[in-house]
């Protein structure tokens, strides 16, 4: 998965390994960014049980090591390395794949 970086989790391995590949499958599969978003939510609602969250931005992206966000949502609540969510033990995660900064959780 070398068009994917982990920038932060709490959550097992494998579970990790699966948000990349959904991620990944969701950016080929679908163009509209609600639509990737949507796949990986519902994807692990129904893998690890509801109620799972995914906000997911768009990066301008000259390498992995500079990147800038430019949000399409919530652009005054996140950063590239500074959130907070609250989401329940070993259900976190915060990675990039492709041009998207993806945040998914899970909560409630």
């Amino acid at each position: 998965m070398n068009n994917s970086v982990i920038k932060n989790a709490d959550m097992s391995h494998e579970m990790q390994k699966r948000a990349l590949a959904i991620g990944m499958d969701s950016v080929r599969k679908y163009e509209l960014e609600k639509d990737i978003a949507d796949h990986l939510k519902k994807e692990f609602d129904t893998r690890y049980g509801p109620t799972w969250h995914c906000i997911k931005f768009v990066l301008k992206v000259q390498s992995h090591e500079q990147l800038s966000l430019s949000s399409l949502l919530c652009a005054s609540l996140f950063t590239v390395d500074q959130y907070s969510v609250t989401h329940e033990p070993d259900s976190f995660i915060y990675f990039y794949v492709e041009k998207y900064a993806v945040l998914l959780y899970k909560s409630g």
